[in-house]
């Protein structure tokens, strides 16, 4: 049996938090040509957490 690889779409949002509450912007888009399995994982691997100049953030991706 063959996996079936088409594009799958990888959308990711990063919200910055404070002590005011949150805000939620589009951040970034992938494309991935595989399978649904192997597409989710590659996104996932897309979600980050850290800070900059902006404050602290959560970066979280989802196949769409």
């Amino acid at each position: 049996m063959t996996s079936c690889k088409k594009d799958y779409t990888c959308k990711c949002e990063k919200t910055y938090s404070s002590g005011s509450g949150s805000t939620t912007h589009d951040y970034s888009t992938y494309i991935f040509k595989d399978t649904r399995t192997k597409a989710e994982s590659r996104c996932n691997e897309k979600n980050d957490s850290g800070s900059d100049i902006f404050g602290n953030y959560s970066v979280n991706c989802q196949i769409q």
